[in-house]
């Protein structure tokens, strides 16, 4: 039995889904930087994060694909990692100088 989440990553359309999602998150500080100056984002920033979003999202995706569903779990989570870690060295430079 096919569920709906094995229906949803199988279609082409979920890339779609992916960019339409990474442009509302990417809204969330250009919306900031009108009300505060804490956020200030420069293009390459939102670069960035559009690329960081979309693709750990794309490869994610492509790797469900290729997987059985008992280890979709752990590959997510090992993607979530990823993303978090090179989310922090790119604002911060946790452990290089990405970031700075």
């Amino acid at each position: 039995m096919i569920s709906r989440f094995d229906e949803r990553i199988s279609r082409k359309s979920i890339f779609a889904w992916m960019a339409l999602a990474t442009g509302l998150v990417l809204l969330v500080p250009l919306i900031a930087m009108q009300f505060t100056g804490e956020v200030n984002w420069r293009g390459g920033d939102f670069i960035a994060m559009g690329a960081l979003l979309f693709g750990t999202a794309s490869l994610f995706v492509l790797a469900a694909r290729r997987s059985s569903p008992g280890v979709r779990l752990a590959i997510g989570g090992l993607f979530a990692v990823a993303f978090l870690y090179l989310w922090a060295e790119l604002a911060v430079g946790v452990f290089t100088k990405l970031g700075s």
